[in-house]
């Protein structure tokens, strides 16, 4: 990322640029963050659906989709995304760089489109179109019931929810089915109304769009009527389980699905949290991990394995599909490869081939233009700034010993497992 800055330009709103020329397209999201809270949860889930519905300009998706080809291709999405104990409702915009369209209206254009999407949504009688949020709302139940059509991540996301009961981090992403009945078009109306001009905003700009040319378009053009800004409450992290919480549930499968979640008690801040990130890829981050070698290479014992961080959470996760009656074996040998980081037991090319692998993925970031923003605001949520140029030397300064210093401080807290409802 180059020439990077962030300003202020209206209250809780956060003007974030990264000039970069190499892409073909302009990127402008817009990241409104929640709590991740049981009340608004559903509610965030459905806006950014509704919201796509029609605009004052353009009342249905049909028009909106015929503007966006009138804007030469250009593209625009709203989405829901958990990060953490967050809520983030994100719009993208997508454009072509001016350098290859010769239309000095396409950036007025296309930023007026997304302030019709954000700020002037399709109403009647001063609220959302019943009809489109009965759909939405009916779409949105679909989607949550489909979760479980998804074995692997059913079962991650099972894990969670008992690991983090007592948590907010529990509560997935799109809402729960019992909310949706409660949710009408005035009062999800009147809850926009406090998430545009209640929550933290931040815009981010990546590609080749000077940042005094866009702050200008984007305040001719918004009207940031903000106040009261809400703050968000940081994870709490630090826990040490008394016990390991064993979760066993059925399901008419073929292959019995494993997860385990462990406490790390290692933030994003922390000096050793570079360490920590070596750790989780040394450990199931691909084919050279010890995960992938010794359980199911050396021992054949699954399917597929893998270990990933919730960074925000400060929980790692390792999954695996087994054969049912492997689960206790398997278990085990996951343990086994805990103790041997814990130990110390590392080859150099371990951890050659791991720092090597992940350097590669920061490197592979650069090349997409939405990776670039996500890993951006990723920053902004953790207000620590780095280059990706400064995360490959914190990877690369990692050592052997800072690795098993890492593997002290992760506690197993929940064992969850998907079995054949016959077994």
């Amino acid at each position: 990322m180059k020439n990077h800055s962030r300003e202020e330009i209206a209250t809780g709103v956060t003007l974030h640029t990264l000039h970069e020329d190499k892409f073909k397209t302009n990127l402008i999201k817009f990241y409104f963050r929640r709590p991740l809270t049981q009340d608004e949860v559903t509610y965030n889930a459905l806006l950014p659906k509704i919201l796509q519905r029609g605009t004052e300009g353009f009342e249905t998706s049909k028009k909106l989709s015929r503007e966006l080809e009138y804007l030469y291709g250009a593209y625009l999405d709203g989405q829901v995304i958990k990060k953490g104990e967050s809520q983030i409702i994100d719009f993208s915009l997508g454009i072509a760089d001016l350098r290859f369209v010769d239309d000095q209206r396409l950036l007025k254009d296309s930023v007026n489109l997304l302030n019709e999407l954000i700020y002037k949504p399709y109403r009647i009688d001063g609220f959302f179109k019943k009809e489109y949020l009965q759909q939405e709302k009916a779409n949105l139940e679909k989607k949550i019931k489909a979760r479980v059509n998804d074995k692997n991540r059913y079962a991650v996301e099972r894990c969670i929810e008992e690991m983090c009961e007592n948590e907010n981090f529990r509560l997935y992403e799109y809402g729960k089915i019992d909310d949706l009945e409660g949710i009408n078009q005035e009062n999800l109306f009147r809850y926009y109304q406090q998430l545009i001009t209640k929550s933290p905003l931040d815009i981010v700009v990546v590609g080749n769009i000077d940042k005094e040319v866009i702050k200008k378009e984007l305040l001719n053009q918004f009207r940031f009527e903000r106040q009261d800004i809400i703050e968000i409450p940081r994870e709490e992290i630090m826990v040490k389980p008394k016990e390991v919480k064993f979760v066993r549930e059925s399901m008419e499968i073929n292959q019995g699905k494993l997860t385990m979640g462990f406490r790390t008690n290692i933030s994003y801040d922390d000096p050793t949290y570079p360490a920590l990130m070596v750790y989780v890829n040394l450990l199931g981050g691909g084919a050279h991990s010890k995960l992938f070698l010794k359980v199911r290479e050396e021992r054949s014992l699954c399917y597929y394995i893998y270990s990933r961080m919730e960074k925000f959470k400060s929980i790692m996760l390792v999954s695996c599909g087994i054969e049912f009656t492997k689960y206790e074996e398997t278990v085990e040998v996951i343990k086994q490869q805990l103790e041997e980081i814990k130990k110390g037991n590392i080859t150099d090319e371990e951890l050659e081939n791991t720092k090597k692998a992940m350097i590669n993925s920061v490197k592979e970031m650069g090349d997409n233009v939405n990776s670039i923003a996500d890993f951006y605001y990723g920053q902004v949520i953790t207000n620590q700034y780095i280059t990706p140029k400064e995360l490959i030397k914190s990877i690369e300064a990692v050592k052997k010993e800072d690795v098993a210093a890492v593997g002290e401080k992760i506690l197993l807290d929940t064992i969850y497992f998907l079995e054949n409802g016959q077994q």
